[in-house]
């Protein structure tokens, strides 16, 4: 059965049939009644808790809660060089990855590419498997907007010069090794963690 994560701001509302295992306290909300757009109006924005709706048909669920939002499709990359070295960005002061909207007539992979490419001056070698899809709701216009993000891994050759695009407010583009990425788990976006747990790049291998 599909499990849904949905970041908002640090919150993030998980869609299951299970409760899974987590190292944070998790609040269950009933499913009967459950709408979406007054649990947003009650939820602390700058708070950091973890609430679930447990039910057997989760894609129900879910699409009712995409239909309170307008969807926005976007894709990314976590980008290994040749010397296992990992492609983040530093933007609006916190640790990123490389991604953005999909354009009209393109795929989610083409996307991934492209925005990789044009947000760190590099050349993508290779995309490779999909990692994960990761989900989180901001406000756009009067709206709120469900952003659905597909990753990939990606690969490029040697260690290409990074150029940070500075006009999407991409301050520092760099090449971080396996034991240097434990500083991006201090500072950065959940949905970010996910990938990264993903790409086999956990908290418990970095303190190995």
């Amino acid at each position: 059965m599909k499990t849904y994560r949905i970041y908002i701001n640090n919150n993030a509302l998980i869609i299951s049939n299970q409760l899974p295992v987590m190292n944070v306290p998790v609040q269950e909300i009933p499913v009967k009644g459950f709408n979406f757009l007054n649990f947003y109006a009650q939820l602390d924005l700058a708070g950091n808790k973890h609430y679930i709706l447990l039910t057997e048909d989760t894609k129900a669920v879910f699409k009712q809660l995409k239909s309170s939002c307008t969807l926005v499709k976007a894709a990314g990359g976590l980008v290994k060089n040749a010397k296992d070295g990992y492609l983040f960005i530093y933007r609006n002061k916190k640790w990123d990855l490389p991604k953005g909207k999909v354009e009209k007539g393109e795929g989610m992979r083409e996307a991934g590419w492209r925005e990789v490419e044009e947000e760190c001056g590099v050349k993508v070698w290779k995309s490779g498997k999909k990692l994960c899809r990761t989900y989180h709701i901001y406000v756009l216009g009067n709206k709120l907007a469900l952003k659905k993000t597909n990753w990939y891994a990606m690969t490029v050759k040697g260690i290409p010069v990074l150029v940070p695009q500075r006009e999407e407010g991409i301050t520092k583009a760099e090449w971080l090794s396996a034991d240097q990425v434990g500083a991006v788990l201090e500072n950065t976006y959940p949905s970010i963690m996910d990938v990264m747990e993903a790409g086999n790049l956990t908290a418990d291998r970095l303190l190995q």
